[in-house]
Parts: C-alpha cells; sequence; structure tokens
C-alpha cells in the first residue's frame, strides 16, 4: 500500500539548510492502522506531508498503491490527495458557514459526482460516525468531537486508499478523543488502512504498530 525508500527532505533557508527528514524507510501494509509518533520537531508532520502528498521530497521515493508520487507535479499530487487520501486535522478544518452535510459533500464536488449521489453518501457517512440527526447543524452548532466526526466523514466518502489523520484529538476533550479512536478502530476492523501521526503516547497505543521517530530519523518501531 504505502512503501518509502530512503526519503530525506532538506529545507533551505539562505545559506542555512535543515534536515527534517534523514533516509526513512518503511512500509504499511493495506488493512494497516499504524501510528508514526514523536515529539515536536521531530519530523513527523514533514513526513505526513509526504505521505499526505502536500509536499515531495529531496530525495527518496513514496510509491502509493505502486504509483511513484515522490515524482509528480502539483496538479497531479492534488488529484492524488483527491482520489486516494481521506485527510482528518488536528484543526477539523471546516468550512465553518456550511452544514455537516455539505462540508462532508465537498471532496465529491471537486470530483464532479452528482448531487443526488454526493447526498446519498454524504448522509451514508454521517451515519456511520453517529451523527444522522445533525446532517444540517453548522459547525458553530457542533462540539469539537462531532466536527471531528464530521471530518472522519468526509475522509471516507472518496473511499480514499488511506486515511491519514494528523493529531486528531489535539483539539478534543479526553471523552471525545476515546470516542474518535473508538471510531477509527472499527473503520480498521472493516479493513481501512489508517495513518496516525500523534506525539501522545496514550493515542498511539490504539494503533497496532507505532513508529517512532526523533530528529528526522525512525529510530525503532514496536
Amino acid at each position: 500500500m504505502i512503501q518509502i525508500s530512503h526519503l530525506s527532505k532538506t529545507y533551505k533557508t539562505g545559506d542555512v539548510e535543515t534536515k527534517a527528514l534523514d533516509n526513512v524507510s518503511f512500509h504499511v501494509k493495506k488493512g494497516e492502522f499504524v501510528a508514526i509518533m514523536g515529539p515536536s520537531g521531530s519530523g513527523k508532520s514533514t513526513l505526513m506531508h509526504m505521505i499526505g502528498a502536500l509536499d515531495t521530497p529531496t530525495s527518496g521515493q513514496y510509491l502509493l498503491d505502486g504509483e511513484n508520487v515522490s515524482s509528480l507535479k502539483d496538479d497531479q499530487l492534488a488529484e492524488i490527495r483527491n482520489r486516494k487520501i481521506g485527510f482528518v486535522f488536528q484543526a477539523f478544518n471546516l468550512l465553518p458557514r456550511r452544514t455537516a452535510l455539505q462540508n462532508v459533500m465537498l471532496p465529491m464536488v471537486y470530483a464532479g459526482i452528482p448531487v443526488e449521489e454526493r447526498m446519498e453518501k454524504a448522509k451514508k457517512y454521517l451515519e456511520m460516525v453517529g451523527l444522522g440527526n445533525r446532517l444540517n447543524h453548522t459547525s458553530s452548532q457542533l462540539s469539537g468531537g462531532q466536527m471531528q466526526r464530521v471530518a472522519v466523514a468526509r475522509a471516507l466518502v472518496m473511499n480514499p486508499s488511506i486515511i491519514l489523520a494528523d493529531e486528531p484529538t489535539g483539539n478534543i476533550a479526553s471523552i471525545q478523543a476515546e470516542e474518535i479512536m473508538d471510531i477509527f478502530k472499527k473503520l480498521n476492523k472493516d479493513g481501512h488502512t489508517i495513518v496516525m501521526i500523534t506525539h501522545e503516547p496514550d493515542i498511539a497505543k490504539n494503533a497496532k504498530r507505532i513508529i517512532h521517530i526523533l530528529d528526522g530519523k525512525i529510530i525503532k518501531e514496536s
């Protein structure tokens, strides 16, 4: 599913070079639930950008479903993001004036899916995450945990190859965090591949495998 080989990323500011990733290699099989864990500045956010096709490496190779993502141009990366990757962000990234239903429909708008099919699929996934009675509520009418459920539903509607969750419990209360993790575990049990970025050991332990990163390098797996 995911094959990352000798991936490095160097940022240059003037004459100063900073190596955010240093010769990183690992793989994720279809149906796995993997957490990438490390402290602030460890390189995990840079790695998330690589896996999410939000940035390209300085060197190395990233294959997603056999496709070499590391060599694609911006418009091709955008297509990969919409077609193969479902994002769940710490900040939810919902449009505040849109309803839960409209937010979940958005990726399908960009893909040109007919409106009736968009509505049907959005309702299905909102019901799946327990928000069937909140379809027409805007973000201001939802709790943090409910907004993250909307984000999970939005991540699922395009039937992505992977769900990429970046600190998905960072902005919600601990009881809501447990509920979100229960949803992820159920999705994984149903066959979804999940890669989760986190700095919290209690959250990482919900995954079946943990990749520990420090100073841009993988230091161990557990």
